[in-house]
């Protein structure tokens, strides 16, 4: 199987593919919305790609291409914990020169905050596209004492030394990623399915959200996760990513979706899947 993934190579993306995937075709997209285009132009199999970060909240890049532009599913959701790493050339770690620059994404370097103050206040803080790309960058510049925050994965994509491990200012931090495709897979089976839909009022009228949730409510089922996103026609106008921890097999979320199409709504169900956690 061909999986496009959030590139470069070293990303946490990269770290969780590599993971789920060990033996398939892995390539590497510029952006999230150019994984997700390949796999619905069938260019790959499918697209594996962040939905969902625990400090950062949800990714909308995903979100918005799976409502607007896609008729892919979602086929099954891999949580990995999210550890960084203080990582420098060989070179520099040998002549033990004081860090100068410090590079990263700008949420990594935000989540590291505390470890940055205290240890290299006096460094300058650049902020780069992604962890890979930092790491990339130290690479590149061995000879001169600048350091990365990225994880184990782009430490060893790129030959950097890992000073200082888990330097992180949150310890439960997490993204959930999620595997999309044309094609049903059944990749791993070890608890009751979830389902995601996405969920467009007829009007904005009030009442019109409680109505949507009063139809799982009185059938119990408890919905993990509800988010509303900008529908992008005018101000003021939003769709509802909803997931509900049911198969959607069950005839009672069948029953919920029906009563929702009968209020006028628009439902699209994006998928009904396996979730796993994947080892940091």
């Amino acid at each position: 199987m061909n999986i496009a993934y959030l590139g470069p190579n070293g990303t946490f993306t990269h770290e969780a593919v590599s993971q789920a995937f060990p033996h398939a075709i892995l390539t590497p997209a510029p952006t999230i919305q150019m994984a997700l285009e390949w796999a619905e132009s069938a260019k790959v199999d499918a697209a594996f790609v962040p939905l969902e970060n625990t400090l950062e909240g949800t990714v909308s890049m995903t979100i918005d291409y799976l409502f607007h532009h896609s008729t892919m599913t979602i086929q099954a959701e891999y949580t990995l914990p999210i550890a960084q790493h203080f990582l420098l050339s060989k070179k520099t770690v040998q002549n033990n020169t004081p860090i100068v620059k410090v590079v990263s994404h700008s949420h990594a370097l935000a989540q590291c905050h505390s470890f940055l103050h205290k240890e290299h206040a006096s460094a300058e803080w650049i902020p780069m596209s992604s962890t890979a790309a930092a790491a990339a960058y130290v690479k590149e510049n061995e000879d001169q004492p600048f350091a990365a925050i990225a994880n184990k994965k782009a430490a060893e994509e790129y030959d950097l030394v890992l000073a200082t491990e888990n330097i992180h200012d949150v310890e439960r931090n997490h993204t959930r990623f999620v595997l999309v495709s044309h094609e049903t897979m059944t990749l791993f089976e070890n608890k009751k399915k979830k389902t995601t839909i996405m969920v467009t009022l007829p009007e904005d009228r009030p009442g019109g959200l409680h109505s949507v949730l009063s139809a799982f409510a009185w059938r119990k089922l408890n919905l993990s996760k509800i988010e509303s996103r900008p529908l992008k026609t005018r101000l003021g106008q939003y769709f509802f990513m909803i997931d509900i921890e049911e198969d959607w097999s069950s005839l009672l979320l069948r029953g919920s979706v029906e009563e929702l199409e009968a209020l006028g709504c628009e439902v699209k169900v994006v998928g009904s899947y396996h979730a796993t956690y994947l080892e940091g």
